[in-house]
């Protein structure tokens, strides 16, 4: 499929979704976004992709946030609709792994774009944060929720209400990125990292990120309930019995998601 805005490419059970509309810091408008969507959708069944790394065009921006020309004509009943909260709700709850590979600015949308990856990887150049509140409205897809439970209560009321950007120093300080690496290394960490996850189980990293993020929002008993059953299913799959075999031969395993 041939995408307007973004770029797609896949190699070694790793796609790759780039922004790409460098001149405005590849700023999410919504025919953007669709094509992000369009994209997961057409890897969801492919076997081809077992992981998504996003990552922006450029060297300057990973994504700074919504498109302002369009934040501007919107409307109050307009903000109802789903949108960019949808598409980073379907990026949260994708089947497979996703990593945000964050080259530069993330900003407004764009954090949050970030924020709905389970990993996010940062270069040493990156600036993120929340600045929504200077136009008066509030970080509306997902980042007064996903912040609070990356970085905690106190940290994500403070970057939200006083809008500053971080460093990626700072970002990888208090939780809300996992490792900042220089500008050239972003990518190559990204992919082994990539490469880690490609190793395990995929029907156990599907599970896993279920129980993760379910788990978060319930209380302790039935977490563990609910934990209970995804081992339970797991115990019954073939990639159990694969991945058990090859320990005990002392071989790399031949997983296949079933």
């Amino acid at each position: 499929m041939a995408y307007q805005y973004i770029k797609t490419d896949i190699a070694d059970r790793i796609g790759t979704i780039t922004i790409n509309r460098p001149e405005v810091r590849n700023a999410l408008n919504l025919d953007t976004l669709k094509e992000i969507e369009a994209a997961l959708d057409d890897w969801r069944n492919n076997n081809d992709v077992l992981v998504v790394i996003f990552t922006g065009s450029g060297e300057k921006s990973f994504a700074a946030g919504a498109d302002i020309a369009q934040l501007q004509k919107r409307t109050m009943l307009e903000a109802l609709q789903p949108n960019m909260t949808a598409v980073y709700r379907k990026i949260e709850e994708y089947e497979k792994a996703t990593i945000a590979s964050i080259n530069g600015f993330a900003l407004g949308g764009g954090l949050e774009l970030a924020l709905a990856c389970d990993i996010r990887i940062a270069s040493t150049n990156a600036k993120l944060g929340l600045p929504e509140l200077n136009l008066a409205i509030i970080p509306g897809a997902g980042g007064t929720q996903r912040l609070t439970r990356l970085v905690g209560k106190g940290k994500a009321i403070e970057m939200i209400l006083t809008g500053d950007i971080l460093t990626a120093q700072k970002a990888e300080e208090i939780g809300l990125i996992s490792k900042a690496v220089p500008f050239d290394e972003l990518m190559t960490e990204a992919k082994m990292m990539a490469a880690k996850i490609l190793k395990k189980g995929p029907l156990a990293v599907r599970l896993a990120k279920i129980v993760i993020h379910q788990g978060a929002d319930l209380d302790m008993g039935t977490a563990l309930l609910l934990e209970k059953f995804a081992q339970t299913i797991l115990m019954g799959s073939e990639d159990k019995n694969e991945g058990t075999q090859a320990f005990l031969e002392k071989r790399a395993p031949e997983f296949t998601g079933k």
